[in-house]
C-alpha cells in the first residue's frame, strides 16, 4: 500500500494513500467534531461540521469526504474552523426540540458532545421549534422527527447497508424529514425493525420504546456477549443496570455484525429478567419437580445414559440440539453424541 506524508496542525504523521483527512487525524488522536459520518456507511460530507482548512485550498474542506495527498497541510481548529462550526451547531439548535434533560440519548448524543466542546449553551438564533407529534405506535421503536439533524445516517443505513431500503428524505428545505415507505407510521410500514436506524441516530430522534425512561448511559454498565438466537455468533453490547437489561446494541467493532442485529437479537431480550425462567435446574422426584445444583443434574443425567447404553446399546439414545445457540454449542453438542455416547443419532431442531 502506497504512503503518504501530511502534516496536521503541525505535526507530521504517514498514512495510507486514500484515506481521509478525518481517518488521519482520528488514528493519531486529533479530534474532529462529525454528526453524518459513521465507519459504516461510509463518506457523507453533509453536516460540515468536520470542515478543516488545507494550505492552498479556498474555504474549508469536509476532512470525511477529502483524502490525503503527498505534502498536505492541514488545520483543524483555527479560529475561522471553530467560528464556523459554532454557528452550524447554533443553527442545528434553533432549528430543532433538543432538551437534553428530558432526553434519554443524554450523554451519548454527538450533537450535545459538539456543542459541549464547542461552549455552547444556547443557540443565539430565534428558535422556530418543530411541532410533529412523536411517531411511538412502533412496538420497538420511536421517532421524533422533531430531534432530527437530518443527517441521513439512518437512510444510509437502512437504504445500503442492511439494503431495507425503508427509510428515505422526504420534502425540501426545512420540512426535509425522514419518512418510511411513503410516509406512512413506523409499524405499518414494510420496517422489519432490526433497530439499524436506532443505533445509528447521532442524536435522540430514532430511541428504542422499551428502554425509554429506564436509565441515562452514565448508569448503566457494558457486557459484551453472543447473541442467542442463531448460530452465526453476533457480538451483542447489554447495557444494564442494577444487573438488568435495559436495552441492547450490536458491537461495532467486532464480527460477524459489525453492530447490526436482526430484530430478535435487538430487541429481543425481555426472556433474560422473566419471572418464568427456570433459574437452575429440576430433577422429578416423588411425581414433583424439585430445584437441584448443576452437579446433580448432570451426574444423574450422565449414570442414566450411561445406564440406558449398558442395557439397550449406543444407538438406543439420541439427540437433538438447538438453533438458538452457537456454533460452537452445536459442535460440542455433536462431538459428545458420537464421542461419548458413540451414536450418530442427532438431529437439530431447525431441519424441517
Amino acid at each position: 500500500m502506497e504512503r503518504v506524508t501530511c502534516t496536521i496542525n503541525e505535526q507530521t504523521f504517514e498514512a495510507e494513500k486514500g484515506q481521509t483527512v478525518l481517518e488521519v487525524a482520528r488514528a493519531n488522536g486529533i479530534y474532529i467534531p462529525t454528526l453524518c459520518h459513521h465507519p459504516r456507511i461510509g463518506q457523507a460530507g453533509l453536516c460540515r461540521i468536520c470542515i478543516v482548512e488545507i494550505e492552498g485550498r479556498p474555504g474549508f474542506q469536509v476532512s470525511c469526504a477529502t483524502q490525503v495527498q503527498q505534502g498536505m497541510k492541514i488545520q483543524t481548529s483555527t479560529q475561522r474552523v471553530l467560528d464556523t462550526r459554532r454557528t452550524i451547531v447554533e443553527l442545528m439548535l434553533a432549528d430543532g426540540t433538543h432538551n437534553c434533560i428530558s432526553c434519554d440519548a443524554c450523554g451519548d448524543c454527538a450533537l450535545q458532545e459538539v456543542a459541549y466542546r464547542l461552549g455552547i449553551e444556547r443557540s443565539p438564533f430565534p428558535g422556530a421549534p418543530k411541532d410533529m407529534a412523536p411517531d411511538a405506535e412502533s412496538p420497538f421503536i420511536i421517532r421524533d422527527m422533531n430531534r432530527c439533524i437530518t443527517c441521513f445516517r439512518c437512510v444510509k443505513g437502512c437504504q445500503e447497508h442492511v439494503v431495507n431500503e425503508v427509510l428515505s428524505m422526504a420534502w425540501r428545505g426545512r420540512e426535509s424529514r425522514v419518512v418510511c415507505d411513503d410516509d406512512r407510521p413506523m409499524h405499518e410500514s414494510s420496517c422489519v425493525f432490526c433497530g439499524e436506524c436506532v443505533q445509528l441516530c447521532p442524536v435522540g430522534a430514532l430511541r428504542e420504546k422499551k428502554s425509554e425512561g429506564r436509565g441515562r448511559t452514565w448508569e448503566m454498565r457494558k457486557v459484551r456477549t453472543t447473541c442467542p438466537y442463531c448460530g452465526v455468533g453476533c457480538q451483542l453490547e447489554l447495557h444494564t443496570r442494577e444487573n438488568r437489561i435495559v436495552k441492547v446494541t450490536g458491537a461495532e467493532d467486532s464480527p460477524p455484525n459489525y453492530g447490526s442485529l436482526c430484530v430478535k437479537g435487538r430487541f429481543g431480550y425481555d426472556f433474560v429478567s422473566h419471572p418464568d425462567r427456570l433459574k437452575s435446574p429440576l430433577l422429578r422426584r416423588n411425581g414433583t419437580f424439585e430445584a437441584v445444583t448443576w452437579d446433580e443434574a448432570l451426574d444423574f443425567a450422565a449414570s442414566r445414559l450411561g445406564e440406558i447404553k449398558g442395557i439397550h446399546g449406543a444407538d438406543s439414545i439420541a439427540g437433538i440440539s438447538c438453533a438458538r445457540t452457537t456454533n460452537e454449542n452445536n459442535f460440542a453438542m455433536m462431538k459428545m453424541m458420537r464421542a461419548a455416547v458413540g451414536t450418530n443419532n442427532l438431529d437439530h431442531c431447525a431441519r424441517t
